[in-house]
């Protein structure tokens, strides 16, 4: 439990359902399973659609509402929107429509830049999704008056994460360049915004620099989904039987499973969705 937390939660009341447009989200999950190993989760990588990030917002909300009742049919009563491409264009139109608790990774990650930034010059990585919603720059002057939002999109990161070049040299050339632009406008704090980027975390702190922080959307938001839990089941065990974790993708392939053991540090049974 993150500290300062206490108590414990009813896990044969909660499942949790993540998706994301492919295997970014199990960033989320690897958090989640760390601070909450006994509540079970169900997840979704929309691997047969990926990449989101070029998608129009249009065709976003139509995947992350069939990706959400996929969740719910396989028992999810907690969604969690692990993309930042859906979760920056299709939020809201979720939480409209369903009868169950919504989060996503944008705004946790907003409110610990606006808590963390010393000079509120705050950056913006992310699919070019994600940067043209311009949901950043839009939340976070409303949490802190008068930061400055400076974004820039890579394109090329969420494929080199898919292929695995964590610490390639050729990895590390092209997060320099996509880092110089908001280094030269002088951020104090970086929000990684796509939960591919936390697997290149390292590479980003180390072009980065000592003295920009970093901010993990895939932590934040476990954090939130832990706050929640310990708010409305902290409850006493009921004694039912915990149902197992369960990960699905739209499309599976022998590479992908890799890539899946890479982002949670061990093998998990994978199943290929039918939807």
């Amino acid at each position: 439990m993150p500290k300062g937390r206490k108590g414990k939660i009813d896990s044969s009341c909660v499942k949790i359902g993540i998706f994301d447009s492919g295997v970014g989200g199990f960033t989320v999950v690897r958090q989640l399973l760390s601070i909450l190993p006994d509540v079970p989760v169900v997840y979704f990588g929309d691997t047969a659609r990926t990449p989101y990030g070029p998608k129009s917002p249009g065709i976003l909300r139509t995947y992350a509402m069939e990706n959400a009742r996929f969740l719910i049919e396989h028992g999810a009563n907690i969604i969690v929107v692990a993309c930042h491409s859906a979760a920056s264009c299709a939020t809201e139109e979720l939480r409209e429509n369903l009868t169950i608790p919504v989060f996503e990774v944008v705004t946790p990650s907003v409110e610990k830049a606006c808590r963390v930034s010393r000079r509120g010059r705050i950056g913006i990585i992310g699919t070019r999704a994600t940067v043209s919603s311009n949901v950043y720059p839009r939340l976070i002057p409303e949490r802190r008056p008068g930061a400055k939002v400076f974004q820039n999109p890579c394109p090329l990161l969420v494929p080199i994460v898919e292929e695995g070049w964590l610490r390639s040299r050729e990895t590390r050339m092209i997060v320099k360049k996509y880092l110089r632009p908001l280094k030269d406008r002088q951020i104090d704090t970086l929000v990684l915004g796509c939960t591919h980027y936390p697997l290149l975390k390292k590479v980003i702190k180390e072009k980065a620099g000592k003295r920009i922080t970093i901010v993990d959307p895939s932590r934040e938001v476990a954090e939130k989904v832990t706050a929640f839990l310990l708010r409305r089941y902290k409850t006493a065990p009921s004694g039912k039987k915990v149902q197992k974790n369960r990960f699905f993708l739209s499309d599976l392939t022998p590479h992908t499973v890799e890539i899946v053991r890479s982002f949670l540090g061990k093998k998990v049974e994978l199943e290929k969705a039918c939807v």
